[in-house]
């Protein structure tokens, strides 16, 4: 991933990114993104770009190993947080969804991670401590609690699912307000070029419907123009 591409990632939404990589295959039916409604911890901060980190956690029962065996896996988790590829994104699977209780993310963890280098947290469970979390670091979860239960690390870099979609480790990940997506890929080397090209066709449109006197017969032009854009 260039410099350049991965600042247009950050710059636009999923559903951008959604159309954009339907471009670039030249086809409808891109399918690697959540479904249902997710949680934004910072609706307004942008979306989170990054290789994904996967783990597992559960939190509604109290863990039955050892718990020397629960402490050094939870060191693992932070170790294999803190390396791999950058720019880095979280993904958790709480595999108490849809009962999840245990707000993993929190103040102090969003700050730890966020120290790693990791740009923001995907998660089906839970966050809290909102407002508090730090600056440029979001979280996109399932849901919003006070408690964190008796949260503990399941598995490490193994594939996750995520309202739906199914993320292995080191995936390339966008997420936002809207859910989340994996870019395939194959796509990636023509992703910049097919974002700003989808930008131009979707103006064709946009700026006539927001010109004063805009009527259907300035509607019908404009989406001529739309649909032989797209051709």
């Amino acid at each position: 991933m260039t410099p350049s591409l991965l600042a247009l990632l950050q710059k636009v939404d999923t559903p951008t990114i959604c159309n954009a990589i339907e471009v670039a295959q030249g086809k409808r039916g891109f399918s690697a993104f959540t479904r249902g409604t997710m949680l934004c911890s910072d609706p307004d901060g942008g979306a989170m770009v990054g290789y994904a980190r996967t783990a597992k956690i559960a939190a509604v029962n109290p863990p039955e190993e050892d718990p020397a065996v629960i402490k050094e896996r939870r060191m693992n988790y932070y170790r294999h947080m803190s390396e791999g590829p950058r720019p880095a994104v979280t993904v958790v699977e709480d595999l108490d969804y849809p009962h999840a209780i245990g707000a993993y993310w929190g103040e102090i963890n969003t700050t730890v991670h966020k120290g790693f280098g990791i740009s923001g947290a995907l998660t089906n469970g839970v966050m809290r401590d909102l407002g508090d979390l730090p600056e440029g670091f979001p979280v996109v979860a399932g849901s919003i609690g006070p408690s964190h239960g008796f949260v503990h690390v399941k598995e490490i870099g193994t594939e996750v699912e995520i309202f739906g979609m199914t993320v292995r480790d080191g995936d390339l990940v966008h997420a936002d307000r809207h859910g989340a997506l994996v870019i395939p890929p194959e796509v990636v080397p023509m992703l910049e070029d097919a974002i700003h090209k989808l930008l131009d066709t979707e103006k064709l449109v946009l700026d006539p419907a927001r010109a004063d006197g805009f009527d259907f017969d300035m509607f019908e032009k404009a989406w001529a123009a739309f649909e032989t854009s797209r051709t």
